[in-house]
């Protein structure tokens, strides 16, 4: 199945936008209520959107697989609860990919997001994360500007 992919601009350096993705302290201002990142390869990549409930919609497991500082970031998904038979386990993760191109003090924001599955129940998790993707870029640029 094919990737989801959005590009947007921000009025915000690399150095700015990176901070929104890496620091939980800053994730929590536009994309989850708590969040518990380690900004390194292998660290984790945990969003909570239930912060009374770990176990329950969130990211809780998901770990960074690439860190370039200022220019890629990429951590497994988890989708929402009822997705979680489809694509919440360990082998069938999916892949986000978060890549930042700086011009001008301007900058360019790729997210790709891989690794779906075949079948009905992967194109509705697909779907589902197509318009909340959307939601979450509108998030971070209405935070940068």
């Amino acid at each position: 199945m094919e990737d989801i992919k959005l590009e947007l601009r921000v009025d915000a350096t690399a150095d700015e936008v990176w901070q929104a993705w890496t620091q939980a302290d800053e994730v929590v201002k536009w994309f989850a209520p708590e969040a518990h990142i380690e900004p390194r390869q292998g660290g984790a990549y945990e969003l909570f959107w239930d912060p009374g409930n770990h176990d329950s919609m969130s990211t809780k497991g998901c770990e960074v697989t690439e860190f370039e500082p200022l220019r890629l970031l990429a951590f497994t998904w988890k989708g929402p609860d009822q997705y979680a038979g489809v694509m919440n386990q360990p082998d069938r993760l999916t892949k986000v990919e978060v890549s930042l191109r700086e011009r001008c003090k301007k900058t360019r924001i790729t997210v790709v997001h891989g690794g779906w599955g075949d079948g009905e129940e992967w194109a509705e998790a697909r779907a589902w994360h197509v318009k909340a993707w959307d939601m979450v870029i509108q998030s971070l640029k209405k935070y940068h500007e």
